[in-house]
């Protein structure tokens, strides 16, 4: 197996007297899918913005490239988000003033390398080529879906967090967007954490996991 891109021991989250989840341990090499799976409420959407940093946990560790996301002040954080993440949210979180091609540009444009023809070829990978300069709000629910997934792949970062991310296609364009994920994962060597509700997504992946409140196991 591949050396070891995102590690996590001994997780535990709570929302205030409530265990959300403890125990997640967790290994994902460079070039592997993980597809986790689980009751709505387990915890899934929060256990990928703990590994992000987004949110604050109990107790564990998450080593992203031998790096404690948990330890670093937030500002580090998301230094590290910006750099090594591509997270795509199950709410799109576009920004409604930007085009579309602008959108996707932010990744590169806060790391200070712009790249035009870059954010083109992921909106024409995502089957959006000719809405770039079109605002979000006139976009349908699918349509922003895929924007998102492009925003999150296009400075091909060695970590991708998916939130269900065909939860708003139809099948073809599901299938579409899962064919651009693996390859990203497989052929660019990075690791993807992929939370979902789909059969065919969960399939595709390399293992599946079932999230419980002591921890993840397998499927």
């Amino acid at each position: 197996m591949n050396p070891a891109l995102l590690e996590i021991n001994g997780l535990a989250k709570r929302h205030g007297d409530v265990a959300v989840f403890a125990h997640v341990n967790l290994r994902v090499a460079a070039g592997e899918c993980v597809a986790i799976i689980g009751e709505s409420g387990v915890g899934k959407s929060t256990l990928l913005n703990c590994i992000a940093g987004l949110e604050t946990v109990q107790a564990g560790q998450v080593r992203l490239n031998g790096t404690d996301v948990i330890t670093l002040t937030p500002t580090a954080q998301a230094l590290l988000r910006r750099k090594q993440l591509g997270f795509v949210f199950q709410a799109f979180h576009v920004l409604p003033h930007l085009s579309v091609a602008a959108n996707v540009a932010l990744p590169l444009l806060l790391q200070h390398r712009p790249d035009p023809q870059r954010v083109q070829v992921m909106l024409d990978a995502v089957g959006l080529g000719d809405v770039g300069g079109r605002l979000p709000a006139t976009l349908s629910g699918g349509q922003l879906q895929r924007v998102a997934i492009a925003r999150a792949l296009v400075h091909r970062p060695p970590l991708i967090l998916a939130d269900e991310p065909t939860g708003n296609l139809d099948a073809a364009s599901a299938e579409r967007v899962l064919d651009l994920l693996l390859a990203q994962v497989r052929q660019q060597g990075a690791a993807c954490v992929l939370v979902t509700h789909s059969a065919r997504a969960a399939a595709q992946a390399d293992r599946l996991l079932r999230l419980t409140a002591n921890g993840l196991r397998a499927e």
